[in-house]
């Protein structure tokens, strides 16, 4: 029955919206027959080429400079005896904690035109160089937050690169950046493909950072901006929709295509690690000032935002003219709902999220139900699906539908954000409580049942608590996303009064004179996401530490 349930949850919340969406797009909005005259119009309008070309730009030339801010810290930091590598890998995630359109406008003031790092060029060199201007803007922003998802997963890989495959190299005389180049990164591969993947779908499915840098030439804010104009009837915004899809499945397919037929097995256990070495000193200056400005500018975003939350006036100068605490007391005196609706937000989604997550684990690694390996198909495949199509799904496929106690229509009911936020965070917590369930023996739960337990019990006294690191790790990590998701939310909000903090900083850095508060709230929000990374952290740590005291007691009896 849980099985059942789960399905009909996922068939009414992601895969018919989506389904929705899809089928409206190909239908002629006169007839209602099917027909492709939608897609012909979005691409003989010249603005929907431009912004179609403009999304696959951004995206592609952010994953070059994503690559180029992670590759020397990952590299760096595994492959040579390098001080402080911990703090380097710790601050090089960072970024991933403000969610990019919080620090747009921060950066901005540091960036643009009239921002600080120019009007220091003018004074000193006079020059200005256009960081900040139209699409520029965009990728700098996009790639400083999104370039850690190379980092992490071009880490892991380096880490485990069979060493003897490099030193056979240097035995046959290959050095420096041509042993890079042919032998380590080549090895390292996968990793890279998989977090270059990411960077180009979070990238290409972005709608806040365009909207605060006043970018609409793309297609996410042109689906959001037709569907929010014109009106949940405009055939536009689902062709928009299904491209951005397309996209997403695209990247995920090209990343696969390009590890296929290649074998990037090691031969020894774990990989062994590259080899690391001891920098000479004029080496050591080198990698540590690459590495110093690449932490600078990375960490700008978060600089900048503390900056413009306490200044009183930041127009046409390299710092604010003095500082103040009143931007967070107007923030608070007038925020307090949009915290206060965060936290029921994401707190009710998270508690899905691991419930359903927990649920659907079990079902697929300790039962077996027919096509019970669905479930997770159907659950992860939100990853492939952005925020705004969510939202505008939702908007098309439950606007008209009523319910007594709900005043207007489903769609702008308070709720349906927090399905939408649940949905969207599913994968994350559903991949947290698999690891779960993956760590715990089957043993432990036969030996319950031959003592006389029921499934049920053995479930809830066995299996239930000896995931709940697990779980309480999916729960905070959904929890901290959800929190700042902005792409789904601001599709769905109907009342100011129902808005999220995601939502509220949005509305906030729309007019000079609420950047100030709108920046106090982006604290808030990266000081929640903070507590709840470094929480969830420690708890998946201390289940580790469990785990390995567990073997070792194990091994001891043995």
């Amino acid at each position: 029955m849980a099985g059942i349930a789960i399905a009909i949850f996922l068939l009414a919340f992601l895969i018919f919206p989506v389904l929705k969406v899809i089928y409206v797009a190909f239908q002629d909005p006169d007839t209602g027959a099917l027909t492709l005259v939608n897609f012909s119009d979005f691409f003989s309008a010249s603005l929907f080429r431009e912004s179609f070309y403009n999304s696959f730009y951004v995206a592609s030339v952010s994953v070059v400079f994503a690559t180029l801010f992670a590759v020397p810290l990952a590299y760096f930091t595994t492959r040579f005896n390098f001080s402080g590598s911990v703090l380097i890998q710790t601050l090089g995630i960072v970024p991933l904690i403000m969610p990019p359109f919080v620090g747009a406008v921060a950066m901005k003031l540091l960036f643009g035109t009239n921002g600080s790092i120019n009007l220091l060029l003018d004074e000193w060199f006079g020059i200005n160089i256009p960081f900040m201007e139209g699409l520029n803007g965009v990728i700098l922003v996009e790639s400083i937050h999104y370039f850690p998802f190379i980092l992490i997963n071009l880490s892991a890989a380096l880490n485990n690169i069979d060493r003897a495959m490099e030193e056979s190299a240097q035995n046959l005389g290959s050095r420096g950046m041509r042993l890079f180049r042919r032998i380590v990164f080549p090895l390292a591969m996968p990793g890279y493909v998989a977090g270059a993947a990411l960077v180009f779908i979070k990238v290409f499915d972005d709608l806040g950072t365009p909207l605060l840098l006043d970018v609409n030439k793309m297609l996410a804010p042109q689906a959001y901006l037709r569907i929010s104009s014109i009106g949940i009837s405009d055939p536009m915004g689902y062709v928009i929709s299904v491209i951005l899809i397309a996209f997403s499945l695209f990247a995920l397919w090209t990343s696969m295509l390009a590890m296929r037929g290649k074998d990037y097995s090691t031969l020894q256990k774990g990989g062994g690690g590259l080899a690391k070495r001891d920098l000479r000193s004029w080496e050591k200056v080198g990698c540590y000032a690459v590495v110093i400005f690449i932490l600078l500018l990375v960490l700008s975003p978060h600089v900048g935002l503390l900056l413009l939350s306490f200044g009183t006036i930041w127009s046409y100068s390299v710092l604010p003219d003095a500082y103040t605490l009143a931007h967070y007391t107007q923030m608070l005196a007038s925020s307090g709902q949009f915290i206060t609706n965060t936290l029921l937000y994401a707190g009710l989604a998270a508690l899905f999220d691991v419930v359903i997550g927990t649920a659907i684990a079990y079902i697929v690694w300790r039962t077996k139900l027919p096509s019970r390996q669905w479930l997770d198909y159907m659950a992860t495949a939100a990853l492939a699906v952005p925020g705004v199509v969510i939202g505008i799904g939702y908007l098309r496929t439950f606007n008209d539908v009523n319910l007594p106690f709900v005043d207007g229509p489903v769609a702008s009911w308070w709720f349906v954000i927090v399905i939408a936020l649940a949905i969207r965070r599913l994968p994350y917590a559903l991949r947290a409580c698999v690891a779960a369930i993956q760590q715990v023996s089957v043993m432990l739960e036969e030996a319950a049942e031959n003592l006389g337990a029921t499934k049920r019990r053995t479930v809830w006294r066995i299996t239930v608590p000896l995931m709940t690191g697990g779980i309480l790790a999916g729960f905070i990590t959904s929890f901290a996303t959800a929190s700042v998701e902005l792409s789904a939310t601001i599709m769905l909000v109907a009342r100011e009064s129902d808005a999220p903090l995601a939502f509220g900083i949005y509305e906030f850095m729309q007019s000079a004179s609420g950047r100030g508060a709108g920046a106090a709230l982006g604290v808030i929000a990266v000081v929640i996401v903070t507590l709840a990374t470094y929480v969830s952290h420690r708890i998946i740590e201390r289940g580790k530490q469990q785990q390995q005291s567990s073997g070792n007691v194990v091994r001891e009896e043995a």
